[in-house]
């Protein structure tokens, strides 16, 4: 009877060290890769505001953790372009200790940032990191963001304009001053405007409550007017489009969807793509255990040409042949 326990005692102490190798071998197996066990891992999502570009963003984003089956619960939570909004989204998230967040714009970002020194953040559609106050520098970020950047090609943009609007003088730069991208973005264009011997006039909001107005006014001075990716113009642009037709005066806007709503072309990033690049940071980070502080800003690297045509047609501007391949029109 003694042998015969011994045996027992063997076979099961045996199966004890097997299950646990086994189960060892399988959390390390970077194929079901999760917070260290079968649980998944905690995403607090915020985002600014519902517009196609920053969707295509989330949802790029999304799809690198399903193309590599790493198991996620993520929680959306959109503040509808509210900044006060964004605090309580923030909070909301370092209560529920999430394992990562995915900051949508720049507002985003920022609200974040202020709210924890501890959990990782990874931006997306976000213009400079530096100018939003969230990292040191963008080859060296040391801090708990990064993430992919949107910034525009606005030298090549401006130059496409002038091949839309041979004749311009006056450019007009419409913008929100409270939107720290969007300031960055209208000092470039009206430096590389400048340089280019045009006028340049400005025009700012801080709402869309402002938007109409502000573009009644600044048409009424300019030849042209270029908009940068701006959150509170893109929440607009039906209202800008009206107002193109209104006056006669053509806007181009630094991103599809804008153009689409109403402006007449740009030179576009891949908002979907730009996702994906910061999905697969967040992945590093969470999987394979690299630090956002040592992890530089990436930037957009997909760019495209898009021309609404039904706004070429209404304002009677003939697209150049080297951009006829490029048209659209709303559906």
């Amino acid at each position: 009877m003694k042998s015969k326990t011994t045996l027992i005692s063997k076979v099961v102490t045996l199966l004890f060290i097997t299950a646990f190798i086994f189960t060892t071998l399988s959390a390390c197996n970077g194929e079901n890769a999760s917070s260290g066990d079968d649980t998944p891992f905690q995403i607090g999502i915020i985002q600014l505001l519902d517009h196609d570009a920053l969707d295509a963003a989330r949802e790029g984003f999304l799809s690198v953790f399903e193309e590599q089956g790493i198991a996620i619960n993520v929680d959306l939570q959109n503040a509808q372009g509210d900044i006060p909004t964004l605090s309580s989204i923030a909070d909301r998230f370092v209560s529920n200790n999430v394992d990562l967040i995915l900051a949508i714009a720049t507002p985003s970002v920022q609200a974040m940032f202020e709210a924890t020194d501890t959990i990782p953040i990874v931006g997306t559609a976000i213009t400079s990191y530096e100018r939003a106050g969230v990292v040191y520098s963008n080859e060296a970020p040391g801090t708990i963001v990064t993430g992919a950047s949107d910034m525009n090609p606005i030298e090549a943009q401006i130059n496409m304009l002038l091949q839309f609007v041979p004749d311009l003088q006056t450019l007009g730069i419409a913008y929100s001053s409270n939107e720290a991208n969007s300031v960055y973005q209208a000092g470039i264009a009206s430096d590389v405007a400048e340089a280019l011997g045009l006028t340049v006039v400005t025009g700012t909001v801080t709402t869309t409550a402002d938007v109409q107005q502000n573009m009644l006014s600044l048409t009424q001075r300019v030849d042209a007017v270029w908009i940068p990716t701006d959150n509170t113009h893109a929440d607009a642009m039906p209202i800008v489009g009206q107002v193109s037709i209104d006056t006669g005066v053509p806007i181009f806007p630094g991103e599809q969807n804008m153009t689409m709503s109403g402006g007449i072309a740009t030179l576009r990033v891949d908002y979907f793509e730009l996702g994906r690049q910061s999905g697969q940071m967040a992945v590093d980070i969470l999987v394979n255990g690299s630090d956002p502080a040592t992890m530089p800003i990436q930037f957009a690297q997909n760019y495209h040409y898009i021309v609404n045509g039904f706004m070429a047609q209404e304002l009677g501007i003939d697209v150049p042949e080297q951009y006829a391949d490029y048209i659209s029109f709303p559906e």
